[in-house]
């Protein structure tokens, strides 16, 4: 699973990384031809990512090339169960990446049909806990119409 090698702060405080509006950045498809953008906000597990990746992957078998664009690098902690209130904040349990609308998540490509691409990306969105949608490159053009 992913998770940062080393962190400035090893608590970060709840709010942190999850701002309002719209994400500024990584809203275009850089890499592949087709990819997967979110539609809220919210915050997805590094078993959530890598969930995604398997199925992504799985389904496409190993035809063409996965992008993972988002990186979980906010910890939240957990205090253990029947705990009593108070005595500090609990311990990191795992790392989240924050996600903002428009952000696109996943991208695939490298000579993958459409159909492909679309159910593979389908099947990995089911992994995750917010709304997704199928994006394609603007300059993308299939291989039978050219």
């Amino acid at each position: 699973m992913l998770q940062p090698k080393r962190t400035k702060h090893r608590k970060v405080q709840r709010r942190q990384g999850l701002k309002k509006g719209n994400a500024q950045r990584g809203t275009r498809i850089n890499f592949g031809d087709f990819g997967l953008k979110a539609l809220e906000k919210g915050q997805i597990s590094s078993r959530q990512i890598e969930s995604a990746r398997v199925a992504i992957n799985r389904y496409m078998k190993r035809a063409g090339k996965v992008w993972i664009r988002i990186f979980p690098d906010k910890p939240v902690t957990k205090k253990p169960a029947e705990t009593r209130m108070g005595k500090g904040k609990g311990a990191p349990e795992f790392y989240v990446a924050p996600v903002n609308p428009g952000q696109v998540l996943f991208e695939v490509g490298g000579g993958v049909s459409r159909e492909v691409a679309k159910e593979a990306l389908r099947l990995g969105k089911h992994k995750l806990p917010i709304k997704t949608k199928f994006v394609v490159r603007p300059m993308y053009r299939d291989r039978d119409e050219a």
